[in-house]
Order: structure tokens, then sequence, then C-alpha cells
């Protein structure tokens, strides 16, 4: 199978270009090394997938339409996984415009190219911030979206241009939904990576909100063991599936239990304009019609991912 991951420099895009090249995938990888986050913490990545000879890269800007258009000549992709794209929701109030350039146009191009080379199925990275604030928990792919930043929304219109052009084009669409995914070789600006970073460097720890917020924190394993099955399924009408624990925990439960083992300096601020008080997304329907997953202990990963944190400098950059 020949499968193209754009966004392959990225933490989700990574780990399932490793995933898949040791299921003997052919993939294709692109990435335009955007600085929104460290820059030789993407190359690290893509230096360890060029290790194997199934993986080809190219640094390639999805705004780029003529340097898109060249790279999929000759390819003969099977698939096309999209993953790139501008992350970061507090980011998005202080630069909306990249939201729209990177997120939604840049989607656009893919998929029109997408269609000029007759690729049939096109996965791609949702957000559960398209639901924004909720009280029906879990949350449901069914749900009412309320998205209550741009980049939310710019996730909620890939939603519709994908439905749009499922119709149209006859391809065969398949949003994620991802919530909160955690793990090796994560942002440096995620939460726990800056909770590890603050206790590492003996330097002080904001902690949003109080700490006041539930996440449905998802593990990096189980995201590319659900993205595979879903990979191998047949799919003849665009579908959205959450990518979720469907197990919500209490951030300041976490920092407290980690302060106890590993000392940190923690002061508490007020919530953030660009915050979400509670995800908790429901995966009966992947359990249902992809594959029951076996999500992985919380706790057991979160310091799992603090003792690789510790061994790896490559978060000095």
């Amino acid at each position: 199978m020949r499968i193209l991951i754009t966004g392959a420099a990225g933490f989700i895009g990574f780990n399932l270009s490793n995933y898949l090249l040791k299921q003997k995938c052919k993939i294709f990888g692109i990435d335009n090394f955007d600085n929104y986050y460290s820059v030789p913490l993407k190359k690290k990545r893509i230096e360890i997938l060029k290790k194997n000879k199934n993986f080809n890269f190219n640094k390639i800007d999805m705004n780029n339409k003529k340097l898109l258009k060249s790279f999929f000549l000759g390819k003969k992709i099977d698939i096309i996984i999209n993953l790139a794209a501008q992350a970061g929701v507090r980011h998005s109030f202080e630069n909306p415009k990249k939201y729209i350039d990177v997120n939604i146009l840049g989607f656009l191009n893919l998929v029109e190219e997408a269609k000029n080379n007759k690729i049939k199925k096109f996965i791609y990275a949702s957000s559960s911030s398209v639901y924004g604030e909720n009280i029906n928990f879990p949350l449901k792919e069914s749900e009412k979206l309320n998205p209550k930043n741009i980049y939310a929304v710019s996730k909620k219109l890939n939603e519709e241009i994908a439905e749009m052009h499922q119709k149209i084009d006859k391809i065969s669409f398949v949003g994620l939904r991802f919530f909160t995914v955690y793990g090796e070789w994560g942002r440096p600006d995620m939460f726990m990576m800056k909770l590890f970073k603050s206790q590492l460097t003996n330097k002080i720890f904001y902690l949003n909100n109080y700490g006041n917020h539930l996440r449905d924190f998802t593990y990096i394993n189980d995201v590319v063991n659900a993205v595979s099955k879903i990979i191998k399924k047949k799919f003849t009408k665009h579908e959205i599936f959450n990518i979720c624990s469907n197990s919500p925990v209490n951030i300041y439960d976490v920092v407290k239990d980690f302060n106890k083992k590993y000392p940190v300096k923690v002061k508490l601020t007020k919530i953030h304009k660009a915050d979400i008080l509670k995800t908790h997304g429901s995966n009966k329907k992947l359990n249902k019609n992809i594959a029951k997953i076996k999500y992985s202990d919380f706790y057991n990963t979160f310091y799992q991912t603090f003792e690789w944190y510790k061994k790896n400098k490559i978060y000095k950059f």
C-alpha cells in the first residue's frame, strides 16, 4: 500500500509513519517544517523515518500548488492521510490568517490533487475542538458543533468540504476528531511537555484555570492503532470518528499526583479565553464499526512518557 502522510514531521504524523513503515507500507511524507515549534525536533523525527528505505520525504508547503502538483506525478498513491495543519488553539487568536491559509486553503489544494490523481480514500485530521463547550457527555459524532476559535472553525470547515467533495468527486473521506493526544515525541507546547520541562529545569509551571479542566487524554500508540484499522476499512460515504479514550481526567489531579513524586513549582492562573472546560468523547462508533481498541492506562503511559522525556535531549531545542 502506498500512502501519503502530510505533516509527517509532526507528532501524530511521525508516530503514524513509523508504525505503518513497520507494517511494510510505502510512505510518502511531506512537511513544510513550520516554525510554530522546534524545527530541529521535526527534522529529528524525519531523520529517524528516513532510516527506513520505504520512506520517501519531500519538503513541501501545501499552499504551493505548483510544487504539490508536481509531487504527485508518478507516485501512484493509494491513500492520503492529511495531518498537516497549523496547530495551537491559543495561537489562533494571535495569527488567525495563518489558520485560513494552512488549514483551509492547503486542505483544498490537497483535495484537488486527490481528485486529479483519482485517489479513492482521503483520511484527514479534525479535532475535538469542533464541539466547543458542551454538556452532553460523552460527546457523540452526531452532536451539534459549536467551535469557539478560528482553529476549531477551520477543522469544522474541513469536515464540510469533505462532505461536499465526497458527493461530487466520489472520494471516500474519513475525518478523525482527535482528543488531546499525548505521549512520546509530543509537541513541546503541550501541557505534559511543559510540566515535564518545568520539573527538570526547576522553573515555574503555570496551571491555567487553577487546574479545573477535564481532558479526554488519548495515548499516541492507541491513536495510531485506531488509524491503522481505519486505513484497512472500506467506506462508501463520508464518515467521522472520535479518536478518544472515553476516560477524562482532571488536570489538577494529574499535576498533584506528579508533584508528589517529582516536585515542581506550580503557579495557579486564571482561565484562558481559548480553553474548553471539559472534553469527553464517545468511542462507541469506532468500536462498533471499525475495531475495539484497548486503550492504555493514563497514569502508566503518563509516567512512561516522562521517563522517555528525561532520557531524550531533543526538547532542549
